[in-house]
C-alpha cells in the first residue's frame, strides 16, 4: 500500500534526479567527459528502469536505486578518471577494464558505461560484510555476494533500453556469481541483501540473520546443504577469480597442516605454545619500549614507510603510536587465546575446529575449479527450486503468484554459462519442469490465468513457454493454438502484435474435441 502511495506522489511531484546529479558534478574535479557519461548513465537507467522493474519484481524502486547512485558518486568518488585503450596511461590498469583504489576514493576505467556503473558500485561497498569470526567466509562469501550485487546494479544498464529486454552473457563479469546472487535475492527478497550489504556499522551480525531467513524458508537438511554448498562455491570462485585470497587460502592451509601435526603429539603442542607466547611476550616490550622512546619510535616510522605502497603510508608518529598499541592488544588477546587452548577441554574443541577448516581449505587441491563450480551451482539450483517450489504451494494471494511467475520467467532467461541459459541446462530439465507445473496449477487455481485443456499436462505443455518469453509485460500477452499440416503450434502476440510461432507437438499427440472446443480464438493469457 504504501509502495503505491510514494508512485502516485512520485507522479504529482516529479523529481528532477538530472539537476541533482548536476549539483553534485559541480563540486567534483571531473573532466568533461567523466560528467556527460555519468549523465548520460542517469538517463538510460530512469528510461529503462519501469521495465527492469516489471520484469525482476522484487527490485529497488526507481527511485531508491537512483538516489543510492547520486549519493555513492557523492561520497565514494573523489576521482573518476578515464583512460583510452592502448595508451601509455591504460598501463596502470594492466589486462583490466577499470580500477578502483578505495581508500583515495579513485576510479581509473576505459569510456564504458557499465563498466564505470560496476565501478562505481565496487567502490561504495564494504571488502568484508561478515564478521571475522567467520573463518575464510568472512572473505570470500563477502566477495560472491558483493561482487553479485555490483553485476545486479549494472543490469537496468546492461540489458534493458526503454523498449526492449536482452542479456548478453558475454557483457556479465561473472555469470556464476550473478546466478547465484540472483538466487538469493529471489528467496531472501532485495531488501534484506541490500541492508546486509550497505551496513557500515558491522555491530549487526547478518550472518546470523541470514541463516535465521533460511529457518524461515527452508528446512534443516535444505538449510545446512545450501550454506554449505554457498561456502564451499565461495571459496572456489575466489580461487578461480582472486590471486590474492587463493595465495591466502594456500598460505593458511600450510600453517593449519603444521598445527595439526603438533597436535598429534601433547608434548610437541604444548612447547609450540610456550614458544609463541615467549615470542609474543618479547615483541610486547619491543612495542612498549618504541613507544616510549621517541628516536626508536621515529625510526620504526621510517622503516615502515621505506616499504609501504604511496597509498597505505603512515601519516604521523602519532598515528604510528596509535598502530603499535592496536598491534600490543592484538598480541595480548593471542596470548590469552594460547593458555586457553593449553585446557583439555579447549584443546579437543581447537583440534575439530582445525579439522573444520581444513575442510574448506582442501578446496584450493582441487585439480579441475571450474568443473567443481558448475557442479556445486547445479546443487544450489536443484535446492533453489525445491525451496521455491514449497513457497508457490504456499501461496494463497492472486498478485503473489503473478509475482512468481515473472520471477520464474527471469530465473529461466538468467544465463547458466556463456554458452547457455537457466532454461537450456538439461541437468535441470526435471527440476524446472516440475517447478513450472506447481506454478501453473497454482496460477490456474487462483485464477491468474486461463486453463487451455483439462489436462494438467496439456496445459504446461502449451504454457510453459510463457517462461521463455522475454516481452516485458505478460500482461500484455495474447495466445492462440493454431493447427497447421497436422502440427499443432502456439502464436504469441505482445499487445495485440504477432510476435512470435511455437512448435508444440502433432495434432495426434492432443485429444482434439477437447482442443478444438477450446481453442478457436485469440485469448489473453493472464485474467488479473
Amino acid at each position: 500500500m504504501q509502495k503505491n502511495k510514494d508512485k502516485l506522489l512520485n507522479k504529482i511531484v516529479k523529481k528532477n534526479y538530472n539537476n541533482q546529479l548536476e549539483e553534485v558534478l559541480e563540486k567534483k574535479l571531473y573532466e568533461e567527459n567523466v560528467k556527460s557519461n555519468l549523465l548520460s548513465i542517469l538517463y538510460k537507467i530512469e528510461v529503462a528502469y519501469n521495465d527492469y522493474e516489471k520484469v525482476k519484481q522484487n527490485v529497488e524502486t526507481k527511485d531508491e536505486f537512483i538516489e543510492n547512485l547520486i549519493n555513492d558518486i557523492k561520497n565514494n568518488c573523489e576521482t573518476i578518471k578515464f583512460v583510452r585503450p592502448h595508451s601509455e596511461e591504460s598501463k596502470i590498469i594492466g589486462n583490466k577494464t577499470f580500477l578502483v583504489e578505495k581508500k583515495l576514493k579513485k576510479i581509473i576505467c576505459y569510456p564504458i558505461e557499465r563498466k564505470i556503473l560496476y565501478s562505481i558500485e565496487k567502490i561504495s561497498k564494504n571488502d568484508k560484510i561478515i564478521k571475522d569470526k567467520y573463518f575464510l567466509i568472512n572473505i570470500t562469501l563477502s566477495d560472491l555476494i558483493n561482487v553479485g550485487n555490483n553485476i545486479n546494479q549494472v543490469e537496468p544498464l546492461r540489458d534493458f533500453n526503454g523498449y526492449s529486454w536482452t542479456t548478453i552473457p558475454s557483457e556479465i563479469e561473472s555469470v556464476e556469481h550473478n546466478l547465484i546472487y540472483q538466487n538469493l535475492r529471489i528467496l531472501l527478497g532485495y531488501k534484506f541483501l541490500n541492508n546486509w550489504i550497505r551496513n557500515h556499522e558491522f555491530i549487526i551480525d547478518y550472518m546470523e540473520l541470514f541463516e535465521n531467513k533460511l529457518d524461515e524458508i527452508c528446512d534443516k537438511t535444505q538449510k545446512k546443504n545450501l550454506l554449505d554448498k554457498l561456502e564451499q562455491i565461495s571459496i572456489l570462485l575466489d580461487i578461480k577469480f582472486n590471486n590474492k585470497v587463493k595465495k591466502r587460502i594456500i598460505s593458511t592451509k600450510q600453517k593449519v597442516e603444521k598445527e595439526l601435526d603438533y597436535i598429534k603429539d601433547n608434548k610437541v603442542f604444548v612447547e609450540k605454545i610456550t614458544d609463541e607466547k615467549n615470542k609474543l611476550i618479547r615483541e610486547i616490550r619491543e612495542i612498549d619500549e618504541t613507544v616510549n622512546n621517541k628516536d626508536l619510535l621515529q625510526k620504526e616510522y621510517i622503516k615502515r614507510n621505506e616499504v609501504l605502497p604511496l597509498e597505505d603510508k603512515i601519516f604521523s608518529v602519532r598515528i604510528l603510536a596509535k598502530i603499535l598499541s592496536e598491534e600490543r592488544d592484538t598480541k595480548i588477546d593471542e596470548i590469552e587465546k594460547l593458555n586457553e587452548l593449553l585446557k583439555p577441554k579447549n584443546f579437543v574443541k581447537h583440534k575439530k575446529e582445525l579439522n573444520d577448516k581444513m575442510k574448506y581449505l582442501k578446496l584450493v587441491e582441487v585439480e579441475d575449479t571450474q568443473k567443481e563450480i558448475t557442479k556445486l551451482i547445479l546443487a544450489i539450483q536443484k535446492i533453489f527450486l525445491k525451496v521455491y517450489r514449497q513457497r508457490i504451494e504456499n501461496s494463497k494471494d492472486k498478485n503473489e503468484v503473478l509475482q512468481m511467475i515473472y520471477e520464474f520467467r527471469y530465473y529461466n532467461l538468467i544465463p547458466f554459462s556463456h554458452e547457455k541459459f537457466v532454461y537450456q541446462v538439461k541437468e535441470l530439465k526435471k527440476e524446472l519442469e516440475e517447478t513450472g507445473k506447481v506454478l501453473v496449477r497454482k496460477a490456474e487455481e487462483l485464477n491468474v490465468i486461463d486453463k487451455i485443456n483439462k489436462d494438467e499436462d496439456v496445459n504446461y505443455l502449451f504454457l510453459k513457454n510463457v517462461f521463455g518469453f522475454r516481452i516485458i509485460s505478460l500482461e500484455d500477452l495474447y495466445i492462440r493454438v493454431i493447427c497447421e499440416k497436422n502440427k499443432v503450434f502456439l502464436q504469441v502476440f505482445d499487445e495485440d502484435v504477432y510476435e512470435e510461432k511455437i512448435e508444440i507437438c502433432s495434432i495426434d499427440d492432443l485429444n482434439k474435441k477437447d482442443f478444438e472446443l477450446k481453442f478457436n480464438k485469440k485469448v489473453k493469457l493472464l485474467k488479473i
